[in-house]
């Protein structure tokens, strides 16, 4: 099936006009517009410092937390860090095990589940298969505010268990020794966007600070920055909304992987996915080197990627990630079969446009879990509607894990909670965000759930909500369209989830086309005397282009042609 076919028509929409703001004359007024568009009035909210992060204070449960580890450092106990299976639980394993062994942790240890094996999270089975190892502190990090079994299980056997989380918490919490989560009810942290691996390097930096009010350190003890590489690719791996506090710590990792000084690990990912670490960017951490983790936990075994970011070998940590990028090709390939399944089974519900649900439960017992998700973001960015994508938890199971994405304004993991609410016995688990969910449940149970979640979201989505908009910064001048500016503009960020790359929109005659990698669109567009380059990606639907078309894009450094080429990335495009 063609894609384009199935793509949900977008509207363009430029973004409101905002105040000029205090900024130095230095600052083009470009860069000035992008910034008050994003809410921004002064340098220091849009390029937040590291000076400027949120001090620990007010984080609930942190006084019980770094207690704990500070006792089980001096009594030289055994702490075993479980990590979780996407980037963002592997990067905040690295840092808790990396962290707490610059803090003097002689006994230190990590483990992951496997999804196929032990599903998400701290379950009994991964309780049981851990024993062996005899550890006296389980830390879980980005994930425990739902395992309740799972630490009941490890409390049992005489375990204590900090948990480090920053997922939205159920109706009750579990019985953990010490739970740090900023989505916790009464805590006072500002901030409720950290990722699961900031919440970590915020445990350690208080734990740094308590050490050092009990006089272990001559000065002012390690520096924990050198962890911000990879605190800056779980944040923006797990695509939590960058307040100016992730912004800081996304800026401050980018700058180090930037000065070559990243870990072996991530300086290795940044070699094999082919990017340039002196110019790299958040856009690179989401599309090359994320990706690449993400794949040991959705096909193989996240233990891989958790191994790639702690080891200091730079040959090890090459040989690591040549096989994480065979996996991630492996993972692709699936992945594209899997869409074009789900595109088809769209398809067959959606004949009639009136009749299309607006919220999709799509199901193949020949899916794979670990892909489940970024098929339901496949088509939840085509189709402008939340979906949930289910597949068995394994091989010949009667158990489904879904995956859920959703659309602003339908907050996915309380749509869940409604269902869960209304049928208390047809959800086995959930938990997750506004925008991203994970849920369990018996295979004969997904016709009622899919009609409950169609209520549920019949119920609270509006024409306005499923009307997608693609989002402008206006027009660019001519002047503007040249390297300096391209530059500038990639480097003014981090740019993300809740302060978005700038992009633009104009009017251009297609002065030449072509077709390049059988899916992509290769133009040359004309405007007020001027011939520039643009690519559309995916953009190829079979069509002649028409001769003017109206596009939002981004204007980006073409490092391909270099010199002071630039070239136009083609987001949106309407024939005039």
């Amino acid at each position: 099936m063609n894609p384009a076919a199935t793509k949900t028509a977008a509207r363009l929409r430029r973004r409101e006009a905002a105040g000029e703001g205090d900024w130095p004359e230095s600052m083009s007024p470009l860069l000035r517009r992008i910034y008050a568009a994003r809410g921004a009035t002064c340098l220091e909210q849009a390029q937040p410092r590291l000076a400027q992060l949120l001090p620990p204070d007010g984080m609930l449960g942190l006084d019980t937390a770094t207690q704990l580890l500070f006792d089980a450092i001096a009594a030289d106990r055994h702490i075993l860090v479980v990590g979780d299976f996407d980037c963002d639980g592997a990067t905040a394993c690295a840092v808790g095990v990396r962290g707490l062994r610059m803090l003097g942790a002689k006994r230190v240890s990590h483990a992951v589940p496997n999804r196929i094996v032990h599903g998400y999270g701290l379950s009994p089975a991964l309780v049981e298969e851990l024993a062996g190892l005899q550890p006296d502190l389980l830390v879980t990090v980005d994930h425990g505010i739902a395992c309740h079994a799972g630490i009941a299980a490890a409390r049992e056997r005489g375990w204590q268990v900090l948990v480090t989380d920053h997922h939205l918490p159920g109706d009750r919490l579990p019985l953990a020794d010490a739970i740090v989560d900023p989505n916790q009810p009464g805590d006072a942290f500002p901030s409720k966007m950290l990722a699961g691996v900031g919440v970590m390097f915020y445990v350690l930096l208080a734990l740094r600070r308590r050490m050092r009010d009990a006089g272990l350190f001559k000065d002012a003890g390690p520096d924990l920055t050198v962890l911000l590489d990879l605190v800056a690719v779980g944040t923006v791996a797990d695509l939590v909304p960058l307040d100016a506090n992730n912004r800081a710590l996304v800026a401050a990792g980018l700058r180090r992987l930037r000065a070559g000084q990243g870990s072996a690990g991530l300086r290795a990912l940044i070699e094999v996915s082919q990017r340039d670490y002196r110019r790299l960017t958040a856009a690179d951490i989401g599309y090359a080197l994320a990706p690449r983790l993400n794949a040991a936990g959705r096909l193989e075994d996240m233990a891989l990627g958790i191994e790639c970011l702690i080891t200091d070998d730079a040959v090890q940590a090459r040989y690591i990630a040549s096989t994480l990028n065979d996996i991630n090709a492996e993972r692709r390939a699936v992945q594209q079969q899997m869409t074009d399944e789900a595109e088809l089974a769209f398809a067959r519900v959606s004949i009639d446009a009136q009749a299309a649900p607006l919220a999709l439960c799509l199901f193949d017992p020949d899916w794979h879990p670990g892909v489940v998700g970024l098929v339901a973001s496949k088509m939840k960015e085509r189709l402008h509607r939340p979906v949930i994508a289910f597949a068995p938890a394994e091989p010949g199971s009667d158990q489904l894990r879904g995956s859920a994405r959703s659309i602003p304004g339908f907050h996915i993991r309380d749509a869940l909670a409604d269902v869960a609410a209304r049928h208390p016995d047809l959800i086995e688990r959930f938990g997750g965000h506004a925008m991203a969910a994970g849920l369990s449940l018996r295979q004969d149970a997904f016709e009622t759930f899919r009609g409950a979640f169609e209520q549920c979201a019949r119920a609270a989505l509006t024409p306005e909500l499923l009307q997608a908009d693609v989002l402008s910064d206006g027009e660019l001048s001519t002047a503007e369209f040249d390297r300096a500016h391209a530059e500038s503009l990639r480097d003014a960020g981090p740019w993300g989830q809740g302060f978005a790359e700038p992009q633009f929109d104009g009017e251009f005659e297609v002065l030449s086309w072509r077709v390049v990698g059988e899916r992509h669109l290769k133009l040359e567009l004309g405007r007020d005397g001027l011939r520039l380059n643009a690519i559309e990606f995916g953009g190829w639907d079979g069509n002649r282009p028409p001769p003017w078309v109206r596009i939002a894009y981004r204007l980006e450094p073409d490092d391909y042609r270099g010199g002071n080429a630039v070239q136009l990335v083609v987001v949106h495009r309407e024939a005039l």
